[in-house]
């Protein structure tokens, strides 16, 4: 099993998330977004990011969506998730025995993970930072970068 991107490790980012946010839900959506911001914080002006900004940036992120729908189902399984259907759609919180879960992780990556979640949080609570459009800001900087590194059309280079 590859340790790395794993459910367990993305359920576990996920669920420090909804930790942060407890009592209130989140939807998937936000779930992706968060998560992104989380990991690359620093990209937006927060603290410094936990991963390395790598030049998949695209791939990665839409491929987390369906890694937290897997990481959602192992919390599901275990009691440390609930989700719930809103007039928005599937709202996913953390259960009661979340935050106690969470509070026993002792590592220095699960600090990091909850001081970066709490600040993006609180940043999206306050209206300070717009999680979707900064993320949408991302993605149109990686299709230029992606554009300005192609030869111009029409040239001999293939």
């Amino acid at each position: 099993m590859n340790p790395l991107n794993s459910p367990l490790e993305v359920g576990m980012r996920a669920l420090v998330l909804l930790t942060a946010r407890f009592p209130e839900p989140l939807d998937l959506a936000e779930l992706v977004y968060l998560d992104h911001v989380m990991l690359h914080s620093g990209e937006l002006n927060g603290p410094p990011s936990l991963h390395p900004t790598l030049p998949a940036g695209p791939g990665e992120l839409a491929m987390r969506r369906h890694l937290i729908e897997q990481g959602l189902r192992v919390l599901m399984r275990a009691g440390l998730a609930d989700v719930e259907a809103g007039e928005e759609g599937l709202l996913y919180r953390a259960s009661e025995e979340g935050p106690g879960f969470v509070d026993l992780l002792e590592a220095p990556y699960v600090a990091a993970l909850r001081d970066r979640a709490a600040w993006v949080i609180a940043a999206q609570s306050s209206s300070e930072l717009d999680v979707r459009a900064a993320t949408r800001a991302i993605t149109h900087r990686w299709v230029r970068d992606f554009d300005s590194q192609l030869p111009p059309s029409g040239s001999d280079h293939a």
